[in-house]
């Protein structure tokens, strides 16, 4: 298979397209290409074989070939193995053997993710040339789901906050000379741009949740160990969790009914029954308790932010939903023990390259893993401690409410420069903590407790700049976030707005 990197030229995918035309000509009718359109009301098309999967993988790869060379969200567009699965698909469903509502759907990767015969690089340098000779688990169960696999998306290096200087560094579609988010950076900005119709993502820190928040899409951050780490470069074993990123609930839903369950490979999958998210969505919120804790949610935030979230409260009240007071539990030294098992972790996992290629790294991720070699026994085990003691508090007030609500991040995307992002860990970290001082506290816990979060958008800055709502559940929740977040995204109309985006 010849793939290539980021961009493909549309004379190929025309000539591809034409040798395709046979399988093209199995949709009964065609309707204009929309690339901001969800995957939900994709798949109905594709169903009801009102769209071919081939016309609509080559007009997402011509969309790629116009608008990424800019935006930069794909490392390598796998243009000829999209074809080929597009083909495929059109084939199935006109011989009556729909697999389900992924079936004949273009979407994207993390570059984090192996994929068989086809580099994953996880944003390394020093990891340019290594081609797995197998699929991730979550990229094989996408695609027995029938997906296309577009490509691989951009991420930091290592899928840390630095990028290296030698890789690509993904632009957010609102503003490029704002954040594009954490490491799943490249994810949020295809599907936010319409370069996809969802995409996998992971989440140590909030690298689901904050480019989903940056860029104005949904993001779903599982309970750790819902969905299979096997195949997944890994940053912390045991603060790493995969999930999708999607423009709407239901897309994010169905994407992660097909990717989670257990898998024997992946030492920390949880043996649970199916979540079924995507059928529990229309269930609303009627007599569901919603907590917030206003000191932890407002305090110290945004005030454009603070008031788009009250105004999200103030629906699903409408809809019959409870809003009770609650108590967050104290987070505020988080990110100092999550900083310690995050790179301790982290230097073990790249002990193969470093130290001994240092030289290959970015400033930002080098610093990291010397922070992480440096960990003593005694500091992680006090790490550890506090990490036990929190997950014990948050499931304890998790388990007085149906969902916590609070804000995915304390501002819209921050400003920020090339020069910051693929430079040195301390002034990344100066620049972050003084744009956005709180941000870690909203993301970080979960990761920490391993309980699911989803976060959607909820409204947009003066600057036009997307707000973000976050809930937080018990373990195993996934379902009633959906639900929760389903009911609140259907009553406002925010996930119509797209970046303004030429092509």
């Amino acid at each position: 298979m010849s793939e290539q990197p980021r961009g493909v030229s549309r004379r190929r995918v025309i000539a591809t397209a034409v040798a395709s035309s046979a399988c093209a000509s199995l949709a009964r009718a065609s309707v204009p290409f929309e690339p901001y359109l969800s995957l939900n009301e994709t798949a109905r098309r594709i169903a009801a074989r009102e769209v071919s999967p081939v016309d609509l993988t080559r007009e997402m790869l011509a969309r790629i070939a116009a608008v990424d060379p800019v935006l930069k969200s794909y490392a390598t567009v796998m243009a000829d193995g999209a074809m080929a699965e597009a083909q495929t698909a059109a084939r199935e469903i006109a011989a009556g053997r729909y697999r389900g509502p992924l079936h004949g759907v273009p979407i994207g990767i993390k570059d984090l993710c192996w994929t068989e015969g086809v580099r994953t690089m996880g944003g390394l340098a020093v990891r340019r040339s290594f081609v797995p000779q197998e699929d991730a688990t979550v990229v094989t169960r996408l695609r027995a789901a029938g997906a296309v696999v577009l490509g691989k998306l951009n991420l930091s290096e290592g899928a840390a906050a630095g990028y290296n200087p030698a890789m690509d560094v993904p632009l957010n579609p609102w503003n490029h000379d704002r954040w594009p988010g954490m490491s799943s950076s490249g994810s949020g900005v295809a599907v936010a741009a319409g370069l996809c119709f969802g995409a996998v993502g992971t989440d140590t820190g909030g690298s689901i949740r904050m480019p989903s928040s940056a860029n104005g899409v949904v993001g779903l951050k599982p309970t750790y160990g819902r969905v299979s780490r096997y195949g997944v470069m890994p940053m912390a074993d045991s603060l790493d969790h995969v999930g999708p990123l999607a423009r709407e609930v239901t897309d994010a839903a169905m994407m992660f009914d097909a990717m989670a369950g257990h898998d024997p490979r992946d030492p920390t999958s949880l043996n649970a029954a199916p979540a079924n998210a995507a059928k529990a969505l229309g269930g609303g919120v009627r007599g569901l308790r919603i907590g917030v804790d206003r000191d932890y949610a407002f305090k110290g935030i945004d005030a454009g932010e603070a008031r788009a979230l009250e105004a999200a409260l103030k629906v699903l009240e409408g809809q019959g939903a409870r809003i009770v007071e609650v108590k967050m539990p104290d987070v505020s030294d988080v990110p100092q023990y999550w900083s310690v098992i995050c790179s301790h972790e982290m230097a073990a996992a790249h002990a193969a390259t470093y130290p001994a290629r240092a030289a290959e790294y970015g400033p930002y991720l080098r610093a990291m893993l010397a922070e992480g070699a440096a960990v003593t026994p005694e500091q992680l085990a006090a790490a550890r401690r506090r990490q036990a003691a929190l997950t014990a508090q948050l499931d304890e007030l998790l388990a007085t409410i149906d969902v916590l609500a609070g804000p995915t991040s304390d501002s819209p995307a921050w400003p920020i420069t090339h020069a910051l992002q693929v430079g040195s860990l301390a002034d990344y970290h100066r620049a972050w903590g003084a744009a956005q001082p709180r941000s870690a506290e909203f993301t970080m816990p979960m990761d920490v407790a391993g309980v699911p979060a989803i976060c959607l958008p909820c409204g947009f800055s003066p600057e036009g700049l997307p707000y973000s709502l976050q809930f937080t559940g018990r373990r195993l929740s996934e379902a009633m976030l959906c639900r929760v977040a389903f009911a609140y995204e259907q009553a406002t109309d925010w996930r119509r707005r797209h970046p303004p985006i030429q092509g």
